[in-house]
């Protein structure tokens, strides 16, 4: 398909396009002569995964550019490839190494992975962007006085470890390892919201039933 075709078919202006393409989260389409490109249903595909990452994800150019590149590194196995995308996201900035509050957090935090049996997690305490979030929310938790103890935390680890099965089980049903790891991309940008709203629409319902609307 040509340019114009192609923004037909995805609802992007061809300036947009051209610029996504100047930008390189488009891969160029196949050149026919000097002036005309044409374009395909993988092109159509990375169009409205970059438009949902940045419209729907809120993401900068700049971001979309550096996940995209983990997703694109043929080089890396799907592990790596897949954490590589997934860390290029924003994150939560160092905390305070010497913070109490966040000493007293990592302890908890390696304690808690310890219980879950979570090794692979525990490998890369040193450099995940999750641990380091998990880290920051106890930290903040404990220092606003809530306690919540290493029996809840454990409860609510489980829970997302089901989530987790569910999010791979869905990504393995996609054809390609691109769209595997767009797939596990997307589920951080946007499912991930989905599941935030779930969260509180389930706290509402279990509210109303357990105090009414009084």
């Amino acid at each position: 398909m040509r340019l114009a075709e192609l923004s037909e078919r995805s609802g992007v202006s061809t300036a947009t396009i051209k610029y996504y393409l100047r930008e390189g989260l488009v891969p160029p389409g196949r050149q026919v002569n000097a002036r005309t490109a044409e374009y395909d249903d993988e092109h159509l595909r990375r169009l409205r995964l970059v438009r949902a990452m940045i419209q729907v994800g809120g993401l900068p150019v700049a971001t979309v550019r550096d996940v995209l590149g983990h997703v694109d590194d043929e080089s890396l196995g799907r592990t790596i490839r897949l954490g590589a995308a997934l860390w290029a996201l924003p994150q939560v900035p160092e905390p305070d190494a010497e913070d109490e509050y966040v000493r007293a957090a990592h302890l908890e935090a390696d304690e808690l992975l310890g219980t879950l049996g979570w090794s692979n997690a525990r490998l890369l305490t040193t450099i995940s962007p999750a641990y380091r979030s998990l880290v920051v929310a106890v930290a903040a938790l404990r220092r606003l006085g809530y306690d919540w103890n290493a029996e809840l935390l454990v409860s609510y680890a489980r829970l997302m470890h089901r989530a987790a099965v569910l999010d791979l089980d869905f990504v393995e049903t996609r054809e390609s390892e691109p769209e595997r790891i767009e797939a596990a991309v997307l589920g951080a940008i946007l499912v991930e919201p989905m599941m935030q709203a779930l969260h509180r629409l389930a706290q509402e319902e279990e509210s109303a039933r357990r105090y009414g609307f009084e």
